[in-house]
């Protein structure tokens, strides 16, 4: 089960996360995401664990739970879903200019 943990404190890194649920079962992996420019946290994180139901406890005790000073909240990591890049190429109209273009002059 892949599992969301967000409101985690910028100091919490990925060993951190995984030694966290460790205490509910094996952790296959943990990964705090970072900003790609800085490397610095972005305040949230994933969690894979393979046995569902000891990840679901893990849900169900560290939800709305104080981790490092922060209350995190956790929960069942929704799908990726594909975002639309609202500045490419393909949503411009046939004229070769974005097709949102008032507040553009």
């Amino acid at each position: 089960m892949n599992i969301y943990i967000s409101n985690l404190s910028f100091d919490v890194n990925d060993s951190d996360l995984k030694e966290l649920f460790e205490e509910y079962g094996t952790v296959s992996s943990a990964k705090v995401i970072t900003d790609r420019y800085t490397g610095k946290s972005r305040g949230f994180g994933f969690v894979e664990m393979d046995d569902n139901t000891k990840a679901q406890k893990a849900i169900n005790e560290l939800n709305q739970a104080e981790y490092d000073g922060k209350v995190i909240t956790v929960s069942v990591a929704r799908p990726k879903t594909e975002r639309s890049n609202r500045n490419s190429y393909s949503n411009q109209s046939k004229g070769g200019y974005p097709s949102d273009r008032r507040n553009r002059y």
